[in-house]
C-alpha cells in the first residue's frame, strides 16, 4: 500500500523558515515525479512545487519562487525549505507523487503550516 506521509509543519512568525519532509512507502518512488500543494481556507488546492524523478527538473508556482525550494533524496523522501514565509503561506501543505501530466495519483494526508504576523 503507498503511502506519503508529511512532517515539518507548525506555527512560524513572518520571515521564519519551516521545512517539510514526506517519507514515501510502499513501491519504488525514484522514477517518478514528486510535489508539493497546499490549500488555505476557503481556497482551492494549488501547486507550490515539484522535483522531477532525477531531480533534474525543479519546478514553482510563482508566489513562492526564490523563497521555497525542493528537494529530494535517494530514500524516497521529499523535502519543502521554507524561507522567508509570509502570512499568505497559511496553508495545509500536502505531498503528491506519480504524476501524470495533471494529475497527481497519490497524495499525503497534509500537515498544517501557520505563519502569524
Amino acid at each position: 500500500q503507498v503511502q506519503l506521509v508529511e512532517s515539518g509543519g507548525g506555527l512560524v512568525q513572518a520571515g521564519g523558515s519551516l521545512r517539510l519532509s514526506c517519507a514515501a512507502s510502499g513501491r519504488t518512488f525514484s522514477n517518478i515525479n514528486m510535489g508539493w500543494f497546499r490549500q488555505a481556507p476557503g481556497k482551492e488546492r494549488e501547486f507550490v512545487a515539484a522535483v522531477t524523478w532525477n531531480a533534474g527538473g525543479t519546478y514553482y508556482a510563482s508566489s513562492v519562487k526564490g523563497r521555497f525550494t525542493i528537494s529530494r533524496d535517494n530514500a524516497n523522501t521529499v523535502y519543502l525549505q521554507m524561507n522567508s514565509l509570509k502570512r499568505e503561506d497559511t496553508a495545509v501543505y500536502y505531498c503528491a507523487a506519480d504524476q501524470s501530466g495533471s494529475t497527481w495519483n497519490y497524495w499525503g494526508q497534509g500537515t498544517q503550516v501557520t505563519v502569524s504576523s
